[in-house]
């Protein structure tokens, strides 16, 4: 049974959040969204391929290894991007204002909501 809705309300709680969203990896659409502050359509779009860009280059250097996230830093957010090892073509998506957040224990909350989430 899925649980999107529960997972992005989790998500949603950490201080400093201002947005979420579940992301389908091959099509770039969100499966679930939660909050405001950035287009959540767009912004799943174009970090699919900040995802599919990352994941070409660790094919062309031939390395074994798996992304755990990626971290984007701007003047004012924190985005982090953690492809879900356990659902191989979904992402969470996760915008932090900068300025009200703890990026390590954001970091350690999405790995939760990774480990609960349900498809």
């Amino acid at each position: 049974m899925s649980n999107i809705a529960e997972s992005l309300d989790s998500a949603m709680q950490l201080e400093g959040a201002m947005a979420v969203a579940l992301v389908d990896s091959e099509s770039g659409m969100t499966l679930g969204q939660q909050g405001g502050g950035v287009d959540l359509e767009l912004a799943a779009a174009g970090n699919t391929d900040v995802v599919r860009a990352k994941l070409k280059t660790m094919r062309s250097l031939e390395l074994d290894d798996e992304i755990h996230d990626i971290l984007i830093t701007l003047g004012k957010q924190y985005h982090i991007i953690r492809p879900l090892a356990k659902h191989e073509g979904v992402f969470l998506y996760l915008v932090l204002d900068k300025n009200h957040s703890n990026l390590a224990l954001a970091r350690r909350k999405v790995q939760e909501v990774e480990s609960s989430l349900a498809l």
